[in-house]
Order: C-alpha cells, then sequence, then structure tokens
C-alpha cells in the first residue's frame, strides 16, 4: 500500500472508544488532526451502535474526521505485529467522549 493514500492505523483492543463503554465495535472512525498529523495518517477510534453518531460529531465538530468504515475493513495488530504492508503506528483504544 503506497504511503501516498491515507492509511488507518491498526487496530488492537476491539472495545468501543466510547468513555465507559466496554461493548464491540461495528465502526471504525477514521480522523486525522492536520495540526499534528501528516495528510495520509489515519488515527481510528472505535464505535459500537450506540455510541457512533456522537463520536463522529465530535470528531466532526473540530473537522478531523475523514471517514467512518466498517469494523472489519481495519488493518489488525496480530501477535504484537502490524499486518503486513501497514505502516507504523499505535492501536486505537483509550477513553473518548
Amino acid at each position: 500500500m503506497s504511503l501516498l493514500h491515507p492509511v488507518p492505523d491498526s487496530v488492537d483492543e476491539l472495545v468501543c472508544s466510547a468513555r465507559r463503554c466496554r461493548q464491540a465495535p461495528a465502526w471504525g472512525l477514521l480522523w486525522n488532526n492536520p495540526k499534528l498529523h501528516t495528510p495520509q495518517r489515519r488515527k481510528v477510534w472505535l464505535a459500537c451502535d450506540e455510541h457512533r453518531g456522537q463520536l463522529e460529531e465530535y470528531l466532526g465538530v473540530r473537522d478531523f474526521l475523514r471517514s467512518t468504515v466498517p469494523v472489519e475493513d481495519l488493518p489488525r495488530v496480530v501477535d504484537g505485529a502490524q499486518d503486513a504492508d501497514e505502516p507504523a503506528g499505535p492501536s486505537a483504544g483509550g477513553a473518548h467522549p
């Protein structure tokens, strides 16, 4: 995969990124803060169906949201290593609004 095209970070723990939510995610919210990240970088927040709208709104208001994809389409960390042909980057997770 070319580094000229946006590439999402690989995900590890598949848990919704909303604060205190422990549900399995159905969606990957791909975002980028242009003040901090290169244009092709796509950070990932994971969202269950219940929190998808809330997390998309939070990122959208800041003009960080780039796209939303099914979680099955995201590259995964396998045995502590990224999928082949994926650039290095932190895994998704952590508590968000």
